[in-house]
């Protein structure tokens, strides 16, 4: 994420309308209005994802408005997903009335007017009307209605987003055009499934969401040994032979990549002077490994250091070093 705009970086008496004018060519012309006579307070951020935009937006009490005039100026022709982070949240579109609380997710249009009233941060996707390929007349039933960020689709898009925004400064320039695609992927298949149009989704998109929603469920279940590939399948309503497929495709089989994600989980803990008094046995069990001496040799195959040495090292308290 880089800054684009800080409302502190002006005279209070010109922080508004230079926001208007930042905003106009980073998302898109809209006027603004304030709610209250106090100052106006505004920050943005932005990540390019290639055709895709992601942003992290803070704002004070404002109403916005986007006229059939200001459409006609400039219209990016974008669709965008906004993820409420705070505050409180009122959108307008296409005779739609929606007030999204924190963590819901709402869809709207730049090419439609609208009016916003918004005080609080959102995290926000600007995705190419070209990019989706839902029909519009479908797209149209979903704008300014809100979506669950918590289940499903929804959760995986609002976790999406959240590590955008948190983590962005991890990320490479070339990771953009990849993390555009899944976002991309991750809209698409909320949205079909919303509109109960999956089979209208590129299956390609499907299949990269599916892998998702599966590596999500993964992470969540890693403490989890009651957790198998036949678990796994049942929980996703798909066949063991698919989702041995599914990690196929990444280069990848479903044992291997659960034994890498527990892998790191103990490697970070063994790593973390506040659990330097947490036995190695009870860390490996806590991430899903029953019988120690699994633990030690898979760990010592995959980092080339024993547990116990990869812990003095890292607690800068021994002399194992790394192969």
């Amino acid at each position: 994420m880089q800054k684009v705009f800080d409302s502190d970086d002006f005279p209070p008496q010109d922080a508004l309308a230079a926001w208007a004018e930042v905003t106009s060519d980073a998302v898109m012309p809209t006027s603004f209005q304030r709610l209250d006579d106090d100052i106006f307070h505004g920050r943005l951020s932005a990540m390019s994802l290639g055709p895709v935009q992601a942003s992290v937006i803070t704002y004070h009490s404002f109403r916005s408005s986007r006229t059939p005039k200001l459409i006609r100026v400039s219209d990016p022709e974008c669709f965008h997903v906004g993820l409420m982070r705070s505050g409180s949240h009122v959108l307008v579109q296409n005779r739609q009335h929606c007030a999204p609380q924190p963590g819901e997710l709402t869809f709207f249009d730049s090419s439609r007017p609208f009016d916003c009233w918004a005080d609080g941060e959102d995290l926000l996707l600007q995705l190419p009307r070209r990019l989706l390929p839902l029909s519009d007349c479908h797209l149209d039933h979903m704008l300014s209605r809100t979506l669950s960020g918590t289940r499903g689709v929804g959760r995986l898009l609002a976790t999406f987003l959240t590590h955008l925004a948190e983590d962005g400064a991890g990320y490479r320039p070339q990771d953009g055009p990849r993390l555009g695609t899944v976002a991309v992927d991750l809209v698409t298949t909320l949205l079909a499934h919303c509109l109960d149009r999956e089979d209208e989704a590129p299956a390609d998109s499907r299949q990269r969401a599916m892998h998702l929603r599966i590596t999500s469920f993964i992470q969540r279940h890693l403490a989890d040994p009651r957790l198998t590939v036949h678990a796994i399948a049942a929980a996703h309503h798909i066949s063991v032979r698919s989702l041995h497929r599914l990690f196929q495709q990444h280069d990848t089989s479903v044992q291997a990549w659960i034994r890498g994600q527990r892998l790191e989980r103990c490697r970070r803990d063994l790593a973390d002077p506040l659990k330097r008094d947490v036995p190695i046995g009870a860390i490996a069990a806590r991430w899903g490994f029953s019988r120690p001496a699994d633990f030690t040799r898979a760990f010592r195959t995959h980092h080339g250091i024993t547990p116990s040495a990869y812990r003095h090292t890292a607690l800068g308290d021994g002399t194992g070093t790394h192969r």
